[in-house]
């Protein structure tokens, strides 16, 4: 399958690369090709320039969002960053119709002034925007009437998402959640394919909330594990 995987950074590479590996073909977005072909400096997470992980991945292709969208057949994995995600997958929604995307962002605001502020290792912990009465998951459904929207991946780091086994052998939860049946049996089939065994449907596009806040508590966790940045763990529903 031609798969689309929008964004460049850490996440999005960790799927660029178990795709390719399973034997996928994968076209990769980006806001702007020539830029991201430039840039000679790690990100601000401390990746490595995109060239150089593309000479690194030979299979992949790099495109802009849109013509990406467009040229996958039938899946797209959003990893823009929750702030920007609205407004560039807007912009290209057309070439989303029709389309599956999976989205794992998070509506992270790092900009900001809070009265009583979270330290971390990298600085104040970020606030959620939406919260709570919302989610970016939903936001991104209602700009895009067209495409189907599944929540998932959002509750783990990226590198256990596409590795489950990494930790505790794989037995741990992942969760789905959108307004599509068929829509989140392509997620669940994908999730498969990255190894995950259970998986647990949460049911529609509103429990993205839920998916979006818990955020929080997986930094907190990887703090209480002395795991400063990201977090190498998973979360088990004991049924």
């Amino acid at each position: 399958m031609k798969i689309a995987v929008l964004g460049t950074g850490g996440g999005a590479r960790c799927h660029i690369a178990k795709l390719l590996e399973l034997g996928h073909e994968v076209v990769v977005g980006t806001r702007d090709v020539p830029a991201t072909l430039a840039r000679t400096e790690p990100d601000m997470m401390g990746n490595p320039p995109f060239k150089q992980f593309l000479a690194d991945h030979p299979g992949a292709t790099l495109l802009s969002f849109g013509d990406a969208a467009a040229a996958a057949d039938e899946l797209v994995i959003n990893g823009i960053d929750g702030h920007n995600a609205v407004a560039a997958l807007s912009a290209v929604a057309d070439a989303l119709a029709g389309k599956t995307l999976i989205d794992y962002a998070v509506p992270f605001v790092y900009q900001h002034q809070p009265e009583h502020p979270w330290p971390t290792p990298w600085g104040i912990m970020p606030k959620l925007e939406p919260v709570d009465t919302d989610s970016l998951g939903e936001q991104i459904q209602r700009a895009l009437p067209r495409t189907k929207v599944v929540k998932s991946f959002v509750t783990q780091e990226q590198s256990t998402v596409v590795a489950p086994a990494s930790v505790g052998g794989g037995d741990h939860t992942m969760f789905v959640a959108g307004d599509h049946a068929d829509a989140k049996q392509q997620a669940t089939d994908l999730l498969k394919e990255y190894g995950w065994s259970d998986i647990l449907d949460l049911g529609p596009l509103v429990c993205a909330r839920g998916m979006e806040m818990y955020a929080h508590m997986h930094s907190a966790i990887g703090f209480g594990l002395g795991q400063q940045f990201g977090g190498h763990f998973g979360i088990k529903v004991v049924r």
